[in-house]
């Protein structure tokens, strides 16, 4: 039986499925992870997708980047625990839905109800969940999908809102009344972070206004001021100057009514603004001065009230464009909101029938209808004739399903009206960047929002801090777009005005003046029942919800739900009595996704049972006590904590008296803590500045059960750096003396330095889930994902979530335009995979470019991988296979010291090791991209072109001796390790690798490669290197020649550039010459004359052009009369100073061309420090040689066309050919031994023949096997 499997060909796809089977079958991934128990963890978070929409190829990059270095980490020996999770919340579901049913917003709680809705919306985000699980196995990402988090499970809802209370806690949640960006096609308010993923800013074309404000009082006087918005033009009420612009008042004419106008605007606008336009300055003022100046109401459709219509000074005014004269409506502009505020200007509010004061527009994006005002409102304050005509119409063509872009847009019918009116100066169209909703790609509005925030400002200088200690990939992202982005943090609006989504959990009276927020279901559930008893509520919804039960089956949406409507039915009780309802907003999705270190994890609720001193339940067994005392960091801090406190109230007799002898440092001068919480455990007492505990233990600890306890805990916190001493009360309480001596003995020898400033991990650190080693996502999460990661874990940790994080590029089509299903240019992943498999694909997407940057998808670069890595890998394994086997090679026999082998064995050693060193610091860098280049250029490069080419002769015949096991081992060892280190990237070809040569379960059980420095040596790497490089000169100037390597030539020459070279390549001169096929190398020191082999040197005109401008015509004309010796030193030292009359001239080597022209007979190239003659010149002999070497070719495929086995012996027979005969007779000897023929006969005819071209004439051969 063959121990090395054989193929008849080389099928990815079916290695795909064959391997996942097999991996299923043995349930791999889980194994991978549990042959690790007890291991460091690298703990790695997966950004949750979410799954109303189907997987792109995109996502195959992402999720391999990801997977990547989980592999890689598991195989260095970590525990990689991978969990998988899904955003099931927010905009994009609730679009989705609505489109599928066909409503809007608008219909939910009318049409639908809110309940009907959500269970819509529930069931419609995981949609494509299976297609999702199907490409994440098919493209071997290992994540545990059986076990993901959704952020829809009310244990996911319960830790988001346990985190919202820690923030409202610190004070960093608030609500406010603000300006903010809304998206009237999606209804809710969205974040600064929403607003500035890729793409939401775009430029528009739109059309501005100059209007003409009328000074009061003053006849024919105007303010210009200028608008890219004129559907806020109704709803101005003050115009801005900068205070120290300089100000005209000139005399013109309006150019559309031609009537005689003196306008005031920035002095040096004027250019700009008037244009062709005549006029004459009547006076300067500076902006200070035109303070409080009154103006008539532009558009008097409603009244405002007092104090409006007035000048007031910003600094926020500029003259960059525009008039410097600023329209402000407080009701839709941030900086609009603060300067009225500042200086007391009114905003325009109308008062719906509700009685709410609103902005002019309504939230669905038009102008409030004259029906949906309060009648006395109207009466009062509404110009209802003039109103009319524009009440009920969008200020955006956009918000409205029945217009295009065709239609004419408020905008335009506003400028017609004022230029009717005369109070237009100028209308043109403008093009601007404004900002757009990141789902609904519809435009947005500033709008005043009833909002809660989460005060990310106050917190902006420590996460500068912390975010100065992540490593990026790349760094730029860092530093520029994450890093600039936390320096103008604004404070996150938190609140969405939608329904399927995360409640804020917090409970409001009608008059704001009581509130309570809610952190977990239990102080719900009391809240409830304090509501209960004041009569607001009939019973408690959530009665049957057993407390510390963490089951699926108790959190179901059966039993409780803490979405809309349910607990928008909760009415508590204020502390005063009076009733308070939910806030009604749901919560940022972000914030759903930001929170995932703590909410997969259900923290802090679920965790194992932690009693210190072992007091768990009667009913819990002692196997699972052992478990429980083994889990370290997993346990409730606050539980925790809590118990903590109770222990320090009730403290044993034998702790109370040791504290008396160790608070206040009265022990050396040493502060020691009592019932204080380290990982998993508190402890007695504890001096951190010398990481020394003291445990006292009573009678039952003496048990053998509680002794295996004692030791568990023990060697937990000795792996956390603590010293453990451990004391019985007896020994405290009747031997103090000495107890204290011990201690202080401890103190003083103690190698420690003083540490107390050293923070001791604690259950708070989520059982060593947090914070995360490493993180990866598309450059889009910058601000996203990335940014509430930060943030949440900023404010509620003071830590980092993640250490190390690669945010990659887009991927686009191989014309670098965005993938489009619309535009035909979409790939689709499924059918990618089942044409190609997954491993090319990845290693496509890993080696192409770096993750970070943009991939350009060819679907060519994915065959081009197949064909010339794997196909490489594959010929390489198969070529070892079937000789191996042939041999009856074992593995397992006795391995020949590296030192005892041939020196190409010993330099493919080397370089291996060399490339493990190499690809382990790259992956270990998070640099895939360089990890599989240099797996690729070994395997093509070094150990198929080169190694296995140039041993195929040691493999194929001969006697099984020393040598050829020396051969077999070396390759086996290559590939073995190649198989491991490529293992990463191309999980199934590699697996299927490592099996075929190992019989091992798989690659991914095995452990990552490591290096043996003592095994490298570099001169020997380099002097292959030369050889390599000699070897490819030489055969580019066979292929110039046409000849081709079976045709021996003379001899070729290598002038060497320095001592140590030329030592190197004569030392692997014979290697040269076998490999290119000349029957004699020359090494000759580069200051040696060889008659016609001169250097000469040309000028880099585009380097020196830049550098040298005015010398270059001197630099052009010295140049060819550098000299010899010259020249030899601008190669040997990769510069030389050029002595001209106009001043030095310093040359680098790329500033020049170095070349040697061919000579009579001879080809030289040039390459770096490397020059190669070669003597083209063929003689009869060399001829017949060269026939002699082609025959042995043709003799070959004949065998390997007719199916002939490697090991049959043959009969060659040639008819008589006056060009062949010759050489046929002088080589027959080699030519028998090259294709193991036992005879070769020229006969004078043959009939049953092969008839072989060799160019000038045919060659008629039999072969049959003997």
């Amino acid at each position: 039986m063959k121990k090395f499997k054989e193929y008849s060909g080389l099928n990815l796809s079916e290695v795909n499925k064959e391997m996942l089977e097999y991996w299923n079958e043995k349930d791999m991934f889980q194994k991978s992870i549990e042959i690790r128990e007890g291991k460091p963890t690298f703990v790695f978070y997966e950004g949750p997708p979410s799954a109303n929409g189907m997987p792109g190829i995109h996502h195959v990059m992402a999720r391999t980047i990801k997977d990547v270095f989980c592999r890689f980490k598991t195989m260095q020996g970590f525990q990689v625990q991978r969990k998988a999770g899904w955003d099931t919340h927010g905009l994009p579901v609730e679009l989705g839905v609505e489109k599928m049913l066909g409503i809007t917003k608008e219909d939910i709680g009318k049409t639908i109800s809110v309940d009907e809705y959500n269970k819509a919306c529930r069931t419609e985000v995981m949609k494509y969940t299976k297609e999702w699980e199907d490409l994440t196995e098919k493209m071997g990402y290992w994540v545990d999908m059986n076990d993901p988090y959704i952020t829809y499970d009310n244990r996911y809802i319960e830790t988001v809102w346990w985190l919202l209370k820690q923030l409202y806690n610190k004070g960093l949640l608030y609500k406010g009344y603000t300006i903010q960006p809304y998206s009237p096609a999606a209804g809710t308010g969205l974040s600064t972070h929403e607003l500035n993923q890729p793409g939401c800013y775009r430029d528009v074309k739109d059309t501005t206004v100059v209007a003409q404000f009328k000074v009061k009082e003053k006849e024919n006087t105007y303010f210009l001021a200028w608008t890219t918005t004129p559907w806020t033009l109704p709803s101005n009420t003050a115009l801005a100057v900068g205070p120290n612009i300089e100000y005209v008042l000139v005399k013109t004419q309006n150019p559309y009514s031609k009537e005689e106008v003196n306008l005031i605007l920035a002095e040096s606008l004027l250019g700009s603004v008037m244009g062709k336009n005549e006029y004459e300055v009547l006076k300067k003022y500076k902006g200070s001065e035109l303070a409080g100046i009154e103006y008539e109401q532009l558009i008097p459709w409603v009244n405002p009230g007092e104090n409006a219509f007035r000048v007031i000074v910003g600094d926020f005014v500029t003259t960059e464009d525009g008039t410097g004269i600023v329209h402000i409506a407080p009701t839709f502009g941030a900086d609009d909101d603060r300067v009225a505020k500042q200086n007391d200007i009114a905003p325009l509010i109308l008062i719906d029938k509700e009685g709410h004061r609103r902005p002019m527009v309504d939230l669905t994006g038009k102008f409030y209808k004259i029906e949906d005002l309060d009648d006395d409102f109207v009466k009062n304050n509404v110009n209802v004739e003039l109103y009319k005509e524009f009440a009920g119409r969008f200020v955006k063509n956009d918000y409205d399903a029945e217009l295009t872009e065709e239609d004419t847009t408020l905008d335009v019918d506003l400028a017609v009206m004022l230029k009717m009116q005369g109070l237009a100066f100028k209308i043109e169209r403008y093009t601007h960047n404004y900002p757009h909703c990141w789902r609904t790609d519809k435009p947005v509005l500033y709008y005043p929002l009833d909002s809660w925030f989460v005060k990310t400002t106050a917190c902006r200088e420590e996460m500068m801090e912390l975010n100065n200690t992540i490593n990026w990939k790349p760094a730029s992202t860092g530093t520029g777009r994450f890093g600039k982005w936390l320096e103008n943090l604004q404070d996150w609006n938190l609140s969405r005005s939608r329904y399927w989504g995360t409640p804020l959990p917090i409970w409001r009276t009608e008059d704001g003046a009581e509130e309570i927020c809610i952190g977990s279901v239990e102080e719900l559930m009391n809240e409830i029942e304090k509501s209960v008893k004041a009569g607001f509520m009939a019973e408690n919804p959530f009665k049957n919800f057993k407390v510390g039960d963490y089951s699926a089956e108790n959190y179901d949406p059966k039993n409780i739900d803490l979405h809309r409507p349910y607990v928008d039915d909760i009415v508590l009780v204020s502390p005063s009595g009076k009733a308070m309802n939910r806030e009604l907003d749901l919560i940022d999705v972000w914030f759903d996704s930001g929170a995932m270190p703590f909410a997969q994890l259900h923290y802090p609720f679920e965790s194992p049972l932690n009693p210190p001193q072992g007091d768990l339940p009667d009913d819990v067994s002692f196997e699972d006590k052992k478990k429980v005392f083994n889990r370290a960091d997993a346990a409730n801090y606050g539980l925790l904590k809590e118990k903590a406190s109770n222990r320090r109230k009730n403290p044993t007799e034998a702790e109370s008296f040791l504290w008396e002898n160790l608070k206040g440092k009265a022990l050396g001068g040493y502060k020691f803590r009592r019932e204080h919480i380290i990982g998993n455990y508190i402890v007695d007492f504890v001096c951190l500045s010398k990481l020394l505990v003291i445990e006292v233990d009573g009678g039952y600890h003496d048990e053998e059960n509680q002794m295996e306890l004692d030791e568990i805990r023990t060697n937990y916190l000795e792996k956390q750096g603590f010293r453990v001493l451990r004391f019985t009360n007896e020994q405290v309480l009747f031997d103090i003396e000495n107890t204290l001596k011990r201690i202080e003995e401890e103190l003083s020898n103690s190698p420690v330095e003083d540490k107390e400033g050293l923070k001791v991990p604690h259950a708070g650190d989520l059982g060593g889930y947090f914070p995360a080693d490493f993180i990866s996502e598309g450059v889009d999460q910058t601000r996203g994902w990335f940014f509430t990661l930060h943030a949440i874990s900023a404010m509620v940790r003071g830590s980092v979530a993640f250490k190390n994080v690669i945010s990659n590029g887009l991927v686009l089509d191989k014309t670098g335009a965005k993938m489009s299903k619309r535009l035909g240019n979409a790939v689709d992943p499924f059918t990618t995979i089942e044409e190609y498999g997954s491993d090319p694909l990845r290693w496509y997407m890993m080696t192409n470019a770096s993750p970070w940057d943009n991939l350009k998808f060819d679907i060519e670069g994915v065959e081009e991988v197949r064909r010339k890595f794997f196909g490489t890998l594959y010929n390489t394994y198969s070529f070892f296979a079937l000789y191996a086997n042939v041999d009856n090679f074992r593995n397992e026999d006795a391995e020949i010291p590296i030192e005892n082998r041939p020196e190409i064995d010993r330099w493919v050693i080397s370089l291996l090791n060399t490339l493990v060193k190499d690809v382990a610091a790259y992956y270990e860098d998070y640099e895939p991209t360089k990890a599989g280049r240099a797996i690729s250029d070994f395997v093509g490069e070094n150990l198929s072109n080169w190694y296995v080419r140039l041993n195929r002769k040691r493999y194929w015949g001969g006697d099984y001796n020393e040598d050829k096991i020396s051969a077999y081992q070396t390759l086996y060892t290559c590939l073995v390790t190649v198989s491991k280190l490529m293992a990463p990237i191309a999980p199934f070809y590699a697996d299927r690798l490592y099996q075929d040569l190992t019989g091992e379960a798989s690659v991914h059980l095995a452990d990552f490669p490591t290096f043996d420095e003592k095994l490298i040596d570099k001169n020997l790497e380099e002097c292959m290197q030369l050889a390599q490089q000699t070897s490819s000169m030489i055969l580019a100037l066979r292929r110039k020649a046409e000849l081709k390597v079976r045709q021996p030539l003379l001899k070729a020459v290598v002038p060497a550039p320095d001592e140590k070279t030329y030592e190197q390549i004569n030392y692997i001169a014979e290697l040269i010459k076998a490999e290119v096929n000349i029957k004699e190398l020359e090494v000759i020191s580069a200051d040696s004359d060889m008659e016609g082999l001169v250097k000469k040197v040309k000028p880099n005109f585009r380097t020196l052009g830049k550098k040298y401008g005015k010398q270059m015509k001197e630099i052009a004309a010295a140049m060819p009369n550098m000299t010899k010796q010259q020249i030899a030193e601008l190669e040997k030292k990769g510069e030389y100073t050029l002595n001209l009359p106009s001043g030095d001239v310093h040359l680098t080597a790329e500033d020049v061309e170095i070349f040697t022209e061919d000579m009579p007979g001879w080809l030289v190239a040039n390459e770096g420090i490397l020059t190669v003659a070669l003597d083209i010149e063929v003689s009869e002999e060399l001829e017949r040689e060269g026939i002699a070497r082609e025959l042995v070719n043709r003799i070959q495929n004949i065998r390997k066309s007719s199916g002939f086995e490697i090991v049959d012996k043959i009969i060659v027979k040639i008819e008589q050919n006056d060009e062949i005969n010759a050489a046929v007779e002088e080589h027959s000897e080699y030519i028998t031994s090259q294709v193991l023929a036992n005879s070769i006969e020229l006969v004078a005819k043959l009939d049953d023949a092969t008839e072989l071209d060799f160019e000038d004439y045919v060659v008629k051969i039999s072969v049959e096997k003997q």
